[in-house]
């Protein structure tokens, strides 16, 4: 077994807490108030989510499991030669895991685990650490700088892997998530593959309570970030005083978390210098989840310039686990 932690030192911690706190000041000033979902995650707020994870009422998980389970050895064989590989959103490694667990080729493999949560980056080192011949690499920091990161340290022989799991997609809007895949694919080369796991259309209630469970975990989860804000910041946020809801936009196939103010009141940040009086009944949007059918995605990763390798459908759980391969800029043009 060989497994070195290399943290990223590309953004300091001083870089984080700065942007923290301009997003903070950014978005709450916003119509409606606004959070960035990446805040979500601080140490508790990581534990939280895998907690979440465990859940009866959310699949996401377990169907993808499920899914990887299944098909490993189909994945790694397309992927021949792999050398390296990319993950977006580590979380606490188990999928990684579960995904090379039993692979049949046993040489030196890179991987690259990109998150802002640096728990989950060492919950991921240690999980990892059961795997022989891995060579683990953590940058803590932003996806978009990550891969930019991962981009310039390649070696000219490595065939790349990205893995983007848990609909983490999901959290973009539309636009941003096409202009993501664009990035991931600008991140490879051609002959690299990608991994997209990614949450389908399923009835109203059973997303509800997916993200509004009944014991409570997700309302903890989505209120820890005012606890953050208030910590990190400054901030004044009384718990008692903001709700946590989910809602399920049809329209824009997303379901929605929001903080709900109780009561009339005002708010300071104290490392931001704002100041605002949230009134009665109004929401501060935290998170968005969205949504897709198998044909949307096939669609969008065409665009972005990736050729379809497999799909794979959950169907009792609706979670789709898709398989390309990035290709030239042709195709993605000859798709538009």
């Amino acid at each position: 077994m060989v497994v070195r932690l290399v943290p990223s030192d590309r953004t300091s911690a001083g870089d984080r807490d700065s942007r923290f706190a301009l997003d903070v000041h950014y978005y709450l000033s916003l119509e409606p108030r606004q959070l960035p979902s990446r805040y979500l995650y601080d140490a508790l707020g990581s534990s939280l989510f895998e907690a979440i994870c465990r859940l009866p009422w959310y699949p996401i998980t377990r169907a993808e499991t499920r899914l990887l389970n299944s098909h490993r050895r189909e994945i790694l064989e397309r992927v021949d030669r792999l050398a390296r590989i990319i993950e977006l959103g580590c979380g606490s490694g188990e999928k990684l895991l579960t995904l090379l667990d039993h692979r049949t080729r046993t040489g030196p493999l890179e991987l690259h685990l990109i998150d802002v949560s640096p728990s989950a980056l060492a919950e991921s080192g240690r999980t990892l650490g059961r795997l022989d011949a891995v060579r683990v690499i953590a940058h803590q920091t932003p996806y978009e700088a990550g891969l930019a990161e991962v981009a310039a340290r390649r070696p000219s022989t490595a065939r790349t892997l990205a893995l983007f799991l848990g609909s983490n997609l999901g959290n973009f809007d539309p636009p941003g998530a096409e202009e993501f895949l664009r990035e991931i694919r600008a991140a490879l080369r051609p002959g690299d593959c990608f991994l997209l796991g990614a949450d389908l259309v399923k009835p109203e209630e059973l997303l509800l309570h997916a993200y509004d469970d009944p014991l409570g975990v997700t309302a903890a989860f989505n209120r820890n970030l005012l606890v953050r804000i208030n910590r990190e910041l400054g901030g004044t946020f009384d718990l008692n005083d903001f709700t946590h809801e989910a809602r399920w936009n049809a329209a824009a196939s997303r379901v929605e978390m929001h903080l709900i103010s109780r009561r009339r009141s005002t708010i300071r940040v104290e490392a931001t210098e704002l100041e605002f009086t949230i009134e009665e009944g109004e929401s501060i949007w935290t998170e968005s989840s969205y949504k897709y059918e198998p044909d949307d995605l096939r669609l969008m990763l065409g665009r972005a310039g990736f050729s379809p390798l497999s799909q794979w459908i959950d169907e009792g759980d609706r979670f789709a686990l898709m398989l390309v391969e990035a290709g030239s800029a042709e195709s993605a043009r000859a798709v538009e």
